[in-house]
């Protein structure tokens, strides 16, 4: 029977393929799926800024205005004068170009059809996209490459296109247990429900006065006031196994009764305590340098609000996000696919300190 066969190359065929890829991309992707939104105003964790997807330029800058602090001014006391300036702080992001190619081989390897080779290609592209995304974000996040060894960059990598890892500054800072700095940390400082709380504390009270510290901003789900906690699945083990009895299961089912239960950040969360949803993923940065003989294990759990990250695309040319480039090489014998984007990513900084997230390193050993 004939069937249509769109050769190498096709213009239909890269086109469709490369609107396909992405929308995969971020369908699988654990941050783009939850917690990603596009918009200025978006009141999610990560903000899309689209700026530069139609626009000429590679950065973008963005602003925060402090709150008005100004004094009252009472009964017929003039008010001229006394107009109060806006503070602004300002971040900004810089975008490159990112591929990936693969090899089908030649045709004495070959042994699918072109059409199986795409769709191959197409899959195996779209978990890499996938990986190297969430990766690029729970690095920036952390502020830190880690020593996690499963991932697609090596350890030395420090950030792309130009946007530096922002460690985080002593304001958005935490340890687990007893532990006040990377060197006081022992072998007791797990992961708690304590250390929840004061996280929740410390959001809800840092901010304002004389410096105009920007305060952690909960997301708002349904009217309701509500943060994140992001942590590894070790770390998902011993909070689990550290509850008291019945505590984990109530914690399950405040997020099954919370409003806005079916907002994608509810999606595959663990449960919900003290109004913060609680998550785990493999991706989040470990170390194994912490305590006074620079020899503990430690994971960078994450307390994320509004805005804590953003990331902007370009488009490579064909008015989408990604690219998917089929040729020949060895003179027609082997199929080559390359797949791209324009991207860039990283935490909210402004005034040289951290804005929507804080770091809570907990002494955290691999589950034996």
């Amino acid at each position: 029977m004939a069937r249509t066969v769109f050769g190498v190359g096709d213009p239909s065929a890269v086109k469709r393929f490369s609107a396909m890829l992405f929308v995969d991309k971020a369908r699988k992707s654990y941050w783009d799926n939850r917690f990603a939104k596009k918009g200025r105003d978006a009141e999610v964790p990560i903000q899309i800024l689209t700026e530069l997807e139609s626009d000429a330029g590679d950065t973008i800058s963005f602003d925060l205005f402090a709150q008005l602090r100004g004094r009252a001014t009472y009964g017929d006391d003039r008010i001229k004068g006394k107009e109060e300036e806006l503070k602004k702080f300002t971040d900004s992001l810089s975008i490159d170009q990112v591929r990936s190619s693969v090899s089908a081989g030649g045709r004495m390897t070959r042994k699918r059809v072109l059409h199986d080779l795409r769709m191959l290609c197409r899959r195996l592209s779209s978990d890499w996209w996938q990986r190297w995304n969430d990766e690029a974000i729970n690095v920036y996040a952390a502020g830190a490459r880690g020593i996690n060894d499963d991932f697609i960059e090596d350890t030395e990598w420090a950030g792309f296109a130009g946007n530096p890892l922002q460690p985080p500054d002593a304001n958005h800072q935490l340890y687990g247990g007893s532990a006040t700095s990377k060197a006081s940390m022992v072998n007791t400082d797990f992961v708690s429900l304590t250390l929840i709380d004061r996280l929740v504390a410390k959001a809800k009270t840092m901010g304002g006065g004389s410096k105009r510290q920007p305060k952690i901003r909960p997301i708002m789900i349904d009217g309701e006031n509500r943060y994140v906690y992001l942590m590894s699945p070790a770390d998902e083990f011993r909070l689990r196994g550290g509850t008291s009895v019945g505590q984990w299961l109530d914690i399950q089912k405040a997020a099954a009764a919370a409003n806005g239960k079916n907002n994608p950040i509810f999606k595959g969360g663990l449960g919900m305590y003290n109004n913060v949803i609680l998550h785990e993923h493999q991706g989040v940065i470990r170390f194994d340098d912490y305590g006074v003989g620079v020899n503990l294990p430690a994971a960078r759990n994450l307390f994320i609000g509004m805005q804590a990250m953003v990331q902007a695309f370009g488009s490579p040319g064909n008015g989408l996000r990604m690219e998917w480039n089929e040729e020949t090489d060895d003179r027609g014998n082997e199929i080559v696919i390359t797949t791209g984007c324009i991207s860039g990513v990283k935490a909210t900084v402004f005034n040289n300190e951290r804005y929507g997230s804080i770091a809570a390193d907990v002494y955290s050993p691999e589950v034996e």
